[in-house]
């Protein structure tokens, strides 16, 4: 009740002062809303390329992409303890022609933009293990008035980004949105994977900043969070049976989700790199031999590097009941699945992956991302006729 009350008190401002600055003259100008970042950042570079539009970043606490304040492109801290900054971001949303962001966003339930304004809902991740959207079983325990705020933030997306028709699926029941409002331009972020230099560039940087790595492989733990754990760094994985087996000849590094609030205790610092303030998840899984996952959508773009992948779900009974699942889990995902630090040990020193099976699943997942995603996503929303040709059609 207390947390509907703040949510409504906050919109009901949030609304008045969109409508007073509805009322200024509309600029050619792009707003983006920024929480995780990267996909806005590659969309960023290009329209910049493409266009003379000013941009606007508008960053939550959360994004740790560093955005260059230039001289066309303001950076604004989108928190309502910044009051003035928040002030400035209503005013840029409430006058750009579009508006892009990368998460859902309570404020769009009260934005009812000018007739010509698009907004675009260019999602974090490249592909969907759990259910979201309107499929989240968890809202079943939200309020009427809460629901009726989710339909309205979905309804407020004119296209949605996707890099395969798989993910379109997943999107139309998400979202309750058509096929025509699906633009099948790849994700903007897979272009990385697709850039020979800049992976190069990437390797050759964490190695210079972690030179431990420099002569092992790397394991990469990037576990998804879980409601109840966020303000604990607690891992169910045990670190110490981790490093008897693998100190020789691996290094640990760990990426906790930017959701968990805590400061993780390494004991030990040679063998395990906490790597979850690193700004760039990418360069990350460029420099990873095997990554360790669980139910986050990290393995959809991991899998363009065709390295070997092993799923980690100590809980998975619990978390399928609370979140759910779009398919079978074990048939899912391009990986063994274990529930213990032994089983996982046991598959990495046996070397047990099909990498058959997660050439499939990239191929399925990365369907439109062919390293021209952020090119053809600005093209298709600057330009009328491109966007008629990869909306709505498969």
């Amino acid at each position: 009740m207390a947390r509907e009350l703040a949510i409504t008190l906050y919109l009901s401002v949030f609304r008045t002062l969109f409508l007073i600055f509805k009322m200024f003259p509309q600029k050619k100008k792009t707003t983006f809303v920024a929480s995780f970042g990267d996909n806005i950042l590659y969309t960023v570079n290009e329209l910049e390329k493409q266009t003379d539009d000013q941009v606007v970043i508008l960053k939550t606490s959360h994004c740790k992409i560093s955005f260059d304040d230039l001289s066309n492109r303001k950076v604004l801290d989108f928190e309502s303890l910044n009051i003035i900054d928040w002030v400035l971001s209503i005013y840029h949303l409430s006058t750009s022609e579009k508006v892009i962001a990368d998460n859902y966003y309570g404020f769009l339930a009260v934005t009812e933009f000018k007739a010509n304004v698009q907004c675009i809902q260019l999602w974090h991740a490249a592909g969907a293990i759990k259910q979201f959207g309107l499929k989240d079983p968890s809202i079943q325990n939200r309020s009427p008035r809460a629901f009726e705020r989710f339909q309205k933030v979905y309804h407020r997306f004119d296209y949605v980004v996707v890099g395969s028709e798989r993910m379109a699926s997943i999107f139309r029941k998400s979202f309750n949105i058509s096929n025509e409002q699906i633009l099948r331009t790849g994700i903007p972020r897979s272009d990385f994977f697709f850039d020979t230099v800049a992976k190069n560039e990437a390797e050759k940087s964490l190695k210079q900043d972690f030179p431990v790595i420099n002569g092992k492989k790397v394991i990469l733990y990037a576990p998804t969070y879980r409601d109840n754990d966020l303000n604990t760094t607690d891992l169910h994985l045990n670190i110490e049976k981790m490093y008897r087996e693998f100190k020789d000849d691996y290094v640990l590094f760990l990426r906790l989700h930017p959701a968990v609030d805590g400061e993780y205790q390494n004991k030990f610092p040679g063998f395990v790199i906490n790597v979850s303030s690193y700004h760039n998840m990418n360069h990350l899984l460029v420099i990873s031999d095997i990554l360790i996952s669980d139910y986050s959508s990290i393995p959809f773009e991991y899998s363009l590097l065709n390295k070997p992948m092993v799923f980690y779900a100590y809980d998975f009974e619990d978390y399928a009941k609370i979140r759910g699942f779009w398919e079978a889990y074990d048939e899912l995902v391009p990986g063994p699945v274990v529930k213990s630090t032994e089983a996982l040990i046991d598959v990495i020193k046996s070397e047990s992956f099909n990498m058959n099976q997660v050439s499939t699943f990239a191929n399925q997942w990365n369907q439109y991302s062919n390293g021209y995603s952020s090119e053809s996503l600005v093209k298709a929303i600057y330009t009328e006729e491109e966007q008629s040709k990869v909306a709505g059609q498969v």
